[in-house]
């Protein structure tokens, strides 16, 4: 039901709550960026694609999104005008910074989304907790997709909500428009889409529900598409392609299981396909489900998921209204199915990074499941007045306790520096760079040796490439030694982990 005199979206309030959320979380975030010890190698593969870009944009088009690189790249060009330096840590903290600049702006409709639900106080608290979450924080300084992905897929989803709960129809505009720029970063940013036309064919189906005419609505659905395509078409002319090749490979992998017996795991039809294909079947179906249960309690720390569960079936129950249900429940339902489909045909592995958008728009229950938790332990606590009347009706002193507790369980993982354990790729990074010619070629194990080093690296198993004039290898102890190493020269030896050492970085120059 539409509410014809609701009052203003942003108050005052509202402002300061974001300002301080956002004071903590660029705090937090330049401290974790300052004390990265290494990068992901997907951080390395994002950042030599922001260096191509300017070389041959139109291949990197073609074979991956490049919203992501594009954003690094202005923002290396933008650091360039107040330093010369062309060092690789100038493009890491550029990038860097681009994730955690995401990160900030995606804070704000977040924000909103969590106030339309279930309040700004709840919201506040929410965001807060997301905030203080070990992993989506430190996802910032690994130079990954995931907050660039996350700002417009909650900027659509924020205004989706909107446009339903207010009748706002125009709004569906912003909602493809979101949905578009966010195709550019990721492909998955396509499924506003989807629950924009769900929500549509449900308006038009039930008319009571939303408050707008038919013409209306239709207008909505052009705007949607509109939106959509202004900045997803041009992408798609260039690529060739309306479908990304992940969906075209499950399209395939489900035709190809349905004219076939075969069960088990098997090779895909394409010799060019990247992708690891299965038959969806129960126990894949169970094997995936486990999995994001998995990682989305490591996300939460565990502490948080029965909470986030309590919050979640009480306020779906008794308090949420029906666009709230309609679309959380799509929401969530898209994107469990999503992660199945990748699990049985893409990756037979769930990282906590898929089940992070899960997290952030689940993540305003967690306050409301502290409500419900807090009211029995008062209850529990109240039982005998005599003993207890000092407890009784503090209710909101066991919030902040369960809260406090939360916040603490996550500080000391968050504050940790990241990959502080492998800084020997640091030091054989240094070694090559000294050491070697900067036209060198170098075989390696991991690329992030080459990237620090400024090489040209070349990955290998077990066979060395002719080209490689150096080989960096990752032994698994100080006795273990290649078969190949007779015909090189063992120059420098580095232990991964100083305290630990498990391991150790060995680099040989070829004879």
């Amino acid at each position: 039901m539409v509410v014809k005199d609701e009052s203003k979206i942003v108050k005052k309030r509202d402002l300061v709550g974001i300002l301080v959320l956002t004071a903590i979380a660029l705090t937090i975030g330049v401290y974790l960026i300052f004390t990265t010890v290494l990068i992901s190698n997907d951080g390395v593969f994002y950042i030599e694609r922001a260096k191509q870009l300017t070389i041959d944009p139109v291949r990197i088009i073609t074979k991956h999104p490049p919203g992501f690189p594009f954003l690094i790249l202005i923002a290396y060009k933008f650091t360039s005008l107040f330093s010369n330096s062309k060092s690789v840590q100038v493009w890491i903290y550029s990038a860097q910074a681009v994730t955690l600049l995401c990160r900030l702006l995606a804070l704000i409709p977040l924000y909103f989304i969590g106030k339309l639900s279930v309040g700004g106080k709840n919201s506040f608290w929410a965001v807060l907790i997301l905030i203080f979450l070990p992993f989506p924080t430190k996802v910032v300084c690994d130079v990954v997709r995931e907050w660039p992905y996350l700002l417009f897929l909650a900027s659509g989803f924020f205004f989706l909500f909107w446009c339903a709960k207010y009748g706002k129809w125009y709004a569906m505009f912003l909602v493809g428009l979101s949905s578009g720029l966010g195709y550019l970063i990721r492909h998955e940013s396509a499924q506003l889409i989807v629950y924009g036309i769900l929500w549509l064919a449900s308006s038009v189906l039930r008319p009571k529900r939303w408050d707008v005419s038919r013409w209306k609505s239709l207008a909505a659905l052009a705007l949607l598409l509109i939106g959509f395509a202004i900045p997803a078409v041009p992408y798609m002319k260039c690529t060739g392609r309306i479908l990304p090749p992940k969906t075209y490979h499950i399209m395939q992998s489900v035709s190809f299981d349905s004219l076939t017996d075969k069960t088990d795991v098997s090779a895909a039809d394409s010799a060019e396909s990247r992708y690891y294909t299965a038959k969806i079947a129960p126990d894949y179906i169970l094997k995936a489900l486990n999995g994001i249960f998995k990682t989305t309690g490591e996300n939460l720390m565990w502490f948080f998921l029965p909470m986030l569960l309590i919050g979640f079936w009480y306020h779906l129950r008794l308090n949420a209204e029906y666009e709230e249900r309609f679309l959380i429940t799509a929401f969530i339902t898209m994107n469990v199915i999503m992660m199945v489909l990748r699990y049985s045909y893409i990756q037979p592995h769930i990282s906590q990074r898929w089940s992070l958008p899960l997290i952030t728009f689940t993540v305003f229950y967690i306050p409301i499941g502290f409500g419900v938790f807090a009211k029995g332990l008062e209850n529990i606590f109240s039982i005998n007045k005599q003993k207890s009347a000092g407890l009784k009706d503090n209710r909101t002193l066991w919030f902040w306790v369960l809260l406090l507790t939360g916040l603490c369980i996550c500080s000391p993982k968050l504050l940790r520096p990241i990959r502080m354990e492998k800084k020997g790729y640091l030091d054989a990074a240094k070694w090559l760079r000294t050491n070697t010619a900067p036209n060198d070629t170098i075989a390696l194990q991991d690329r992030r040796i080459a990237f620090y080093a400024m090489r040209k690296g070349l990955g290998y198993s077990k066979k060395v490439p002719k080209r490689a004039k150096y080989v960096v290898r990752i032994a698994a102890g100080e006795d273990e030694t290649p078969e190949w190493s007779a015909t090189f020269r063992e120059k420098y030896s580095v232990w991964v982990d100083k305290r630990k050492e498990k391991k150790r970085i060995v680099i040989y120059k070829v004879l």
